[in-house]
């Protein structure tokens, strides 16, 4: 068999393991690339089999990487992200420029695209993408320009802007049957619960520590999705921990209602984020510099 000028394994296997990596996970990588699970199996036994290195251990619920899969990922990683920035550059001396911009589901419905609408008006010749997402892993991918994340602030290889941070409170629907309540009455009432996943929002476990609550009193419905929970609490079918910043307009409209005056301020907050590793185009820096300027905390 030929000898590869760069001594490299099959690109195609390369590009399935740095996929399997950033997921830890190889059904995630079959989903991703298109292709079964057992093609991913068969195309990371041949790599590993040609390093003569296993590259990942099996867990129970997936797969961890070893020491020389970490080493591994870590070049593939970062080459692929200077290929693909590379690539994009020269994409776009051909075409016109579109600017990318990620946001969980709850903060593009509620935040985001009722503040856009002011940025095309001012700059229709800018073409402004959506990627709306509530898995944290959609976040890397390489073609968004900018981000918007709940967090500390703190992400490897970007940089951050806080937007704003805000305050949580129970609210209900215009017709849920208590007005204004007292915080011990909290535990008793129907609560709206919002499962997460990958992201750390707080929860009604968080608001009753803060509250001097026993947290082993939450119980209620759960969901996995944010503007459910509020939907729900229009619906007067129980009670949602509220974002201000996100349901004021709810709130002024009479289709929410604050049951108490007692709320936690987040620790963390909303920021905007860039990669590192990658010069903001003229049309993202205009983006950027909006947002920051009209609405920076």
């Amino acid at each position: 068999m030929a000898r590869r000028f760069y001594d490299l394994p099959s690109l195609t296997t390369l590009a399935v393991f740095e996929a399997s990596a950033r997921h830890l996970s190889l059904k995630e990588a079959a989903s991703e690339l298109s292709v079964t699970p057992g093609a991913v199996t068969r195309q990371i036994k041949a790599l590993e089999e040609e390093l003569g290195s296993s590259l990942f251990n099996r867990i129970h619920r997936g797969v961890e990487l070893t020491d020389e899969g970490a080493l591994l990922y870590s070049v593939l990683s970062q080459n692929f992200n200077e290929i693909s920035n590379t690539i994009r550059q020269i994409r776009h001396k051909r075409s016109p420029v579109d600017v990318t911009i990620a946001a969980s589901t709850a903060v593009a419905t509620m935040w985001l695209m009722p503040r856009i609408g002011e940025f095309w008006r001012s700059f229709p010749d800018i073409t402004v993408n959506h990627l709306i997402s509530d898995d944290p892993v959609d976040f890397l991918r390489p073609e968004l320009d900018l981000r918007i994340r709940y967090g500390d602030g703190s992400w490897p290889g970007e940089t951050s802007q806080l937007l704003f941070r805000d305050e949580i409170f129970p609210v209900a629907g215009p017709d849920f049957p208590q007005d204004r309540v007292a915080i011990e009455e909290i535990p008793n009432l129907p609560l709206l619960r919002l499962e997460s996943g990958g992201n750390r929002w707080p929860t009604w476990e968080d608001w009753f520590r803060a509250t001097g609550l026993d947290e082993r009193l939450v119980s209620g419905r759960r969901f996995n999705n944010y503007v459910i929970v509020l939907q729900a609490a229009q619906d007067n079918q129980g009670v949602a921990l509220g974002w201000q910043m996100l349901i004021q307009p709810l709130l002024d409209q009479g289709k929410l209602k604050r049951l108490t005056d007692t709320g936690i301020e987040t620790k963390s907050g909303y920021y905007l984020t860039w990669r590192d590793d990658r010069p903001l185009s003229d049309e993202a820096e205009t983006i950027r510099a909006w947002l920051l300027d009209h609405y920076l905390s």
